[in-house]
């Protein structure tokens, strides 16, 4: 008898933030509210409107403004190798703090990985938003050839030619073997 009463009082929370979370939400009610969440199990709907509400309420900030003092970094060129590749460490350690994950760098050297962090990754404006298990993931490939040469799967690469019809790269291990946070 207990444990259903404790059932009917936990379902009723649920119920009870669903329909705060739908109010809340209406203001920013569009076609991106996917009518299958009636669909979900009450809490999963309550995580996906609670992260979707905020989505919606995140400042769009530079990626640097989101650390107190903002993230500065030093121009590339003005670093040696070992200053920079230290540099590099501890801001992609401070990037994983704030939930933004770097995939595919292992074809890059220090320096050209820095140099994406400071000028694509930094200035860039992203949504703040802080929603556990939730991260940005940055990929740090700009062509499908170097995904293709570094990165695809076996399927992924067959899938691929299959679809364009054309001859693909060889597949390389990347040359410089990274165990990032986050991976």
């Amino acid at each position: 008898m207990r444990e259903t009463r404790r059932q009917t009082f936990d379902e009723v929370d649920l119920l009870l933030d669903n329909a705060r979370l739908r109010d809340e939400l209406e203001p920013y009610r569009d076609e991106s509210i996917d009518p299958s969440i009636n669909r979900m199990p009450l809490h999963a709907e309550n995580e996906y409107l609670a992260s979707m509400l905020a989505w919606e309420r995140a400042p769009a900030l530079p990626i640097a403004e989101w650390f107190n003092p903002p993230l500065d970094l030093m121009p590339p060129d003005s670093l040696s190798d070992a200053q920079l590749s230290s540099l590099l460490n501890k801001t992609i350690e401070r990037l994983f703090s704030k939930n933004i994950v770097l995939r595919c760098t292992d074809h890059l050297s220090d320096r050209e990985l820095y140099m994406i962090v400071y000028r694509d990754i930094l200035p860039c404006c992203e949504k703040m938003v802080d929603v556990p298990g939730k991260a940005i993931e940055w990929m740090c490939v700009e062509d499908t050839e170097t995904w293709l040469r570094y990165y695809a799967s076996a399927v992924e690469r067959r899938r691929y030619q299959e679809e364009r019809g054309m001859p693909l790269p060889a597949a390389e291990t990347p040359p410089y073997r990274r165990q990032l946070p986050g991976q």
